[in-house]
């Protein structure tokens, strides 16, 4: 009877115990990180977990997977990954963070119309690289691109870059966010149909597009401009080519002065007929669909009025009547 009691008292304390170190909440109080390595073994990965103060006993923590794996509950398949932690949680809610996969990311927001620029300043926002660091990195990774722009056609990943919200870990490198937009790119391209030798062109229409008006029902009426100022032989002219220009110059003050309507540079589209060299932006899914099928009109001209919506003109004595009411409209 003794023996009994005796093997009672101690199933009672075991449970006790294993009810302390499961169910009682620890952890630390304010934010920590865990960064598990792939191949990292349930007890290796619960070591870690214990030496960074989440668990109470590694032995606790890789019985409890243990005791889930036997019951099949998850099988014991915890992931590998960067974890966040910041306040005391129960042994369970830890193991359920591990085996969902649940690792610590950073959003990154890519609006379309980003160029390469704003994307930098957003990595750096992010804090997940310096704006120098990802410049330089897409600078020199144009083959990412190769499929679409011949080797030496290139020297930026401007418009390749997809417009969308990432999510990367805090050790993404440059060439990792790169790839993973540059992908994005590619079956937003086969999901829309675009063959391969007109995806150059079709961005950097796309491109001027995004840049120019933010109206989606208007995007195919603006190609329609350009293909009809092309055909004609006739400049552009459009404004955020020309500020583009001065970007990559880093003359930007935010203001065009008539010394960048007169520059030089390939993007500057009232001083050379054509497309420019490339886009000027990453440009959405409403203006890739414009440029791919342009709307046909007459147009050779196109102006916002005073409400943001945009008035098209055949004839240069209409566009000009379409400006002054636009300059009168701005008017205080």
């Amino acid at each position: 009877m003794r023996v009994l009691k005796a093997l009672v008292v101690i199933v009672i304390l075991v449970g006790m115990a294993v009810g302390f170190f499961v169910y009682v909440p620890y952890g630390p109080g304010s934010e920590m990180f865990v960064d598990i390595l792939p191949g990292t073994g349930t007890l290796g990965i619960a070591r870690q977990l214990q030496k960074a103060g989440i668990v109470r006993s590694a032995l606790a923590f890789d019985g409890l997977v243990i005791w889930k794996t036997v019951r099949g509950h998850g099988a014991g398949s915890l992931k590998a990954g960067e974890y966040r932690f910041d306040h005391p949680a129960r042994m369970e809610e830890v193991y359920d963070r591990l085996r969902q996969g649940d690792v610590y990311t950073v959003t990154l927001v890519i609006p379309e119309g980003y160029n390469i620029f704003d994307i930098a300043n957003a990595v750096a926002s992010a804090k997940l690289d310096s704006r120098e660091d990802f410049l330089d990195a897409e600078r020199k990774n144009t083959e990412l691109i190769a499929e679409w722009v011949p080797k030496g056609g290139a020297s930026s990943l401007e418009g390749y870059l997809f417009p969308d919200t990432y999510k990367f870990s805090r050790h993404a490198t440059p060439i990792l966010m790169l790839t993973t937009m540059v992908r994005q790119f590619g079956q937003e391209v086969r999901r829309l149909g675009i063959k391969p030798d007109q995806v150059s062109r079709t961005v950097t229409m796309a491109s001027l597009v995004e840049k120019e008006v933010h109206i989606d029902t208007e995007r195919p009426e603006v190609v329609s401009v350009f293909e009809n100022r092309l055909a004609a032989g006739m400049p552009l002219q459009t404004d955020p080519a020309v500020i583009y220009a001065s970007l990559l110059r880093g003359t930007w003050t935010g203001v065009i002065h008539q010394s960048e309507l007169k520059s030089d540079s390939p993007y500057n589209t009232y001083t050379h007929a054509g497309l420019p060299p490339g886009p000027i932006c990453n440009p959405g899914v409403a203006a890739l669909q414009a440029a791919l099928r342009p709307a046909k009109t007459d147009y050779l001209y196109f102006v916002a009025d005073p409400k943001g919506t945009t008035k098209f003109a055949k004839s240069l004595t209409d566009h000009i009547a379409n400006v002054a009411a636009y300059r009168d409209g701005m008017k205080p």
